[in-house]
């Protein structure tokens, strides 16, 4: 077993194409969830533990690789939980800029800022 392996417990063509393409797009559209319905932002720490469970099941289940492994899940539920932070913080920023244009205007991807403020 490789260090690669015994940290994340799979090998890493598994690890690229379950948990950073198939769960992050989960994740992505989890973030995307949450803004849109205007939850607060500490709702993303539980859904992100969940889908790491659900990404480390997914690879436990069709690839052989380890369940319990608590090091594969905290890196994998930490790279969930960025990019439902990242799709979070676009899709508000969304949101602010369409539902009050009167208020804000886009002062990047992730922000926006009072009309006329500089």
């Amino acid at each position: 077993m490789s260090g690669f392996e015994s940290v994340f417990g799979t090998e890493p063509a598994v690890t690229f194409a379950i948990t950073i393409i198939f769960m992050g797009g989960c994740s992505f559209m989890t973030g995307q969830a949450l803004a849109s319905t205007w939850r607060r932002f500490w709702h993303a720490a539980p859904y992100a533990l969940l889908l790491g469970c659900g990404d480390r099941f997914v690879v436990y289940a069709l690839f052989q690789g380890e369940l319990f492994l608590l090091s594969g899940y905290l890196i994998d539920s930490l790279w969930l939980f960025l990019v439902i932070a990242f799709a979070f913080r676009v899709t508000r920023a969304r949101q602010m800029v369409t539902q009050y244009p009167w208020l804000y205007e886009r002062s990047g991807l992730l922000s926006w800022r009072e009309k006329g403020a500089r």
